[in-house]
This record gives C-alpha cells, sequence and structure tokens, in this order.
C-alpha cells in the first residue's frame, strides 16, 4: 500500500480512537473535583486510543515507516527543555536552602512581632515563576505541553499526569505563600500561622520538584 494510504488509515483510526474514547467517559461530576476529572477523564482518554490503536496494529496492519531515533526538535522546544531544567535546579536550591530563602530580616526596622528578622514563604512565587515572565518557570505547564510530541507512547499517562500535579502544586504553593504574607495582620494571626503557611508551601515545592524530575526523566534531561 502506499504512503498516502497509511496516512489516511492512521488519520481514519485516530478519529475513531478520539469518538470511542470520549464516547465511553462516565464520570460522576458532581462528586469530583474538576482538577481530578480533568486529570481521569485525560488518562481514560489516552488509555482507550492507545488500545485502539494497538488493537489495530496486532492485526498485522503497518501504519507508518518508525520514525527516526530523534525527532526534530523545534528552537522552542529545546527552549522548554533547558527552562525545565533550569527550573528544576532552581526549586531544588530553594529546598536546599530553605530557612534563609524564606528569612526576611529588616534593617533598621521591626517586624510586627518586634524582631528585625521574619519567616516568609513569598519568595516562593518567585521561584515557581509568578513574579516574572523571564523565570524559567513561567508558565510551566504549558511549556511541557510543548513537547508532548517527545514523549514516548508508553509513558504518555505519566507525563500527563506529572504535568498536572505540578500545575497543581505549583498553584496551592503560589496561594499558601501570598496567604502568609497576610498572616500576620489578619485576626487571630501570628507567627504560627505564618509557619503553618510556610510548611504547606513546603510540601507543594516539594511535590513541583517532583513532578519536574518525572517529565525530565521521561524526556531524558538530565539536571
Amino acid at each position: 500500500m502506499t504512503k498516502t494510504f497509511h496516512y489516511a488509515m492512521l488519520l481514519a483510526l485516530c478519529q475513531a480512537a478520539v469518538s470511542s474514547a470520549w464516547a465511553n467517559l462516565s464520570y460522576s461530576k458532581r462528586k469530583l473535583p474538576e482538577t481530578t476529572l480533568y486529570a481521569q477523564d485525560r488518562r481514560h482518554f489516552v488509555s482507550s486510543s492507545l488500545s485502539v490503536i494497538g488493537s489495530y496494529s496486532l492485526s498485522g496492519t503497518t501504519l507508518l515507516t518508525p520514525l527516526p531515533g530523534h525527532a526534530t526538535i523545534t528552537p522552542q522546544q529545546q527552549k522548554d527543555k533547558d527552562n525545565i531544567v533550569k527550573g528544576y535546579n532552581r526549586l531544588q536550591y530553594l529546598l536546599d536552602n530553605w530557612v534563609e530563602k524564606t528569612t526576611v530580616c529588616k534593617t533598621g526596622q521591626e517586624t510586627t512581632f518586634g524582631d528585625k528578622c521574619e519567616r516568609t514563604p513569598v519568595v516562593v512565587m518567585e521561584y515557581l515563576g509568578f513574579k516574572s515572565t523571564s523565570d524559567p518557570l513561567f508558565k510551566a505547564d504549558a511549556a511541557m505541553l510543548r513537547l508532548k510530541d517527545l514523549v514516548p507512547s508508553d509513558r504518555e499517562v505519566d507525563f500527563y499526569d506529572a504535568v498536572d500535579l505540578f500545575a497543581q502544586n505549583a498553584e496551592e504553593a503560589s496561594s499558601m505563600a501570598f496567604v502568609s504574607s497576610w498572616g500576620e495582620a489578619n485576626p487571630g494571626g501570628g507567627k504560627d500561622r505564618v509557619q503553618l503557611f510556610i510548611e504547606r508551601a513546603k510540601k507543594n515545592v516539594i511535590a513541583s520538584r517532583d513532578s519536574l524530575k518525572t517529565v525530565m526523566d521521561i524526556l531524558d534531561l538530565k539536571p
């Protein structure tokens, strides 16, 4: 069969896979959070699509000539890969120097409690890309999704799960950091509340770092 016929068959197969995958989605959206539904729907879609394609392949039909071992990488994709590695290393540095980086000392000025220095996780927003468009992790989830074509087919579900978890934990860490900036000023606020926000933010940063590492492993990127 000609190459044109193979591509036509692949297109028809993909369309059938998409229709079949989405037709079988049956989740209760009233009982699950939106982010959970999104992740489950996506996992179901990917696994169902791969199942249809796999069954077609097993029938003895070769869809396409295998791609070269190394797919062509666009300049944007190379930049995205570099930023993911830089962002991962920055998060690791933040965690290795957590107390120092989450402590702010005010020269010649006392804090609310009369101290020269105070703990705050506000710096977390900077390291997670929420402060500057030039930060390596600025819109990192979108950057990772631009690399989806480089993901091995048997790691697609792991890849999308890692991107979801990164986005979720990065957002929660940023929220904790923002709330903590008003911790002492709020009624009932104090050092203990700020410390609570710091610990929560740290857990989210650790989870974000781990998700980036998963993506790096899938894409064969080195720290």
